[in-house]
């Protein structure tokens, strides 16, 4: 079982040090042990050639989501396999989240699944997250 110090610890380490999640704008709304929400607004610079939101940027805020998920044991986790599956093209000025759940939990590995949607909760992509997890803490003590 995971404690609420060692999730809150994972949430200050997670934003503060994930310099291309700042980047993006990537916001950390809400971290529980194996769960995660984030959220992302849509800038100009994220429109690909067809002026609609890149499916890099998209991917992005689920493998941020993903991550703080699959740490939020306080355990080092690195993604083993990921897979995205688009199935609506959000609007370019869209307020995007994301939910992460971890599906199962083992000793060496993690399922997560992300969801991503806008603001009118109309699913934007679906992604599952294969998690190798080791047995060390990233954690300061």
């Amino acid at each position: 079982m995971t404690d609420s110090n060692t999730v809150a610890a994972v949430a200050r380490f997670m934003s503060s040090r994930d310099e291309f999640a700042k980047h993006l704008g990537i916001e950390l709304l809400e971290l529980k042990a194996g769960y995660c929400r984030v959220a992302l607004n849509l800038q100009p610079y994220m429109l690909n050639g067809l002026g609609i939101p890149h499916g890099s940027v998209i991917f992005s805020l689920a493998d941020f989501a993903f991550a703080a998920a699959c740490n939020s044991h306080g355990k080092m986790a690195v993604a083993l396999s990921m897979d995205i599956h688009f199935l609506s093209s959000p609007a370019p000025t869209a307020r995007l989240e994301c939910e992460a759940v971890e599906v199962k939990l083992g000793r060496s590995t993690g399922l997560y699944r992300m969801t991503v949607t806008d603001l009118e909760s109309k699913l934007v992509a679906e992604l599952h997250g294969m998690a190798f997890r080791k047995n060390e803490s990233f954690l300061e003590k």
